[in-house]
């Protein structure tokens, strides 16, 4: 295998150009940042036997963080590769090991049905091949050095991936979302506020983190590399700052007027940034945002009730 190189793999989740894992090559050794759904393995593993890497070279598999659009397909991709160890946050490890907690969760919001079809069959992980990375830990692959920050905001179990060699961050869902069907125009990006971890303050120092981490590109998870950081951080404290604002403003409401309102707040400002960044949004627009709108509203909701009780 050659020395050094990042492939971006398109998960096919929901659609093309939603969510993404990467192939890390170094040297002789490779990893895998995020795995997305059980589905996704296949696609993962036609990686490997396009790049010519054996299923023994791989090292590790990473998981930003344990929602299940980035490490449900965990437990199947390990079965396949035989040397590998998972590598996640503190807080994150145990639901690798023991996942009923996060299926019987999700099963419980989209049921049984709709849960095996979105992330299909996830199995407990041995204990012995999961390790926790606590905050600015590194690991080698190859003979590159990849180090690992907590960053809370989105989820108070996830962790970015600094990659020095490639000046590269990988960043989860850190550094928002940037769905390559939006970028018609100038950028368009926003975050992921979904339940129940959103915590603002955090959120902006975590968008810090990457913008001031000396990475020259981000691999996002949602989706594909980008090299404009000062533009997306710019973006996302933006509306990381209107998501704190709404918190505060539907903690006197009842807990369906204030989703409501929160979700109708977060259509305008994603039509005035779309206006801003200079697109219309159509049909098919409306469709990809769906889901991020109605589970970012959720999110706020869930901290305003947490205030309101």
């Amino acid at each position: 295998m050659s020395s050094s190189r990042l492939v971006t793999i398109d998960c096919d989740y929901l659609g093309p150009g939603v969510a993404a894992a990467y192939l890390r090559v170094e040297g002789d050794e490779a990893a895998f940042v995020e795995t997305n759904t059980t589905h996704a393995v296949p696609r993962l593993l036609a990686a490997l036997d396009r790049e010519g890497i054996s299923r023994e070279a791989v090292r590790w598999v990473i998981v930003t963080h344990v929602h299940l659009d980035h490490a449900g397909g965990a437990s199947a991709l390990l079965a396949a590769l035989p040397n590998a160890t998972v590598l996640a946050h503190p807080r994150a490890a145990r639901h690798l090991v023991d996942p009923s907690k996060l299926v019987k969760s999700a099963e419980a919001v989209y049921g049984a049905a709709r849960f095996a079809e979105l992330y299909g069959t996830i199995l407990p992980i041995d204990a012995a091949r999961v390790r926790s990375l606590e905050d600015r830990e590194s690991v080698s692959l190859g003979g590159a050095t990849l180090t690992f920050v907590h960053t809370r905001g989105h989820a108070n179990h996830h962790f970015i991936v600094l990659d020095p060699a490639r000046e590269a961050v990988f960043t989860g869902d850190t550094f928002g979302l940037v769905y390559p069907h939006l970028q018609r125009g100038r950028r368009l990006a926003f975050p992921s506020t979904s339940p129940t971890d959103f915590d603002a303050e955090a959120a902006h120092a975590s968008i810090e983190v990457v913008r001031t981490s000396g990475a020259r590109r981000a691999a996002l998870t949602h989706f594909g590399e980008i090299e404009d950081l000062d533009v997306v951080a710019t973006q996302l404290h933006r509306w990381i700052d209107l998501s704190a604002s709404l918190v505060e403003a539907a903690v006197p409401l009842a807990p369906a007027e204030a989703e409501a309102m929160i979700r109708q707040a977060l259509e305008k400002e994603m039509k005035r940034a779309a206006e801003e960044a200079g697109i219309s949004l159509d049909a098919k627009d409306h469709e990809l945002l769906e889901l991020d709108l109605a589970l970012n509203a959720q999110g706020l909701a869930y901290v305003a009730s947490k205030k309101r009780a």
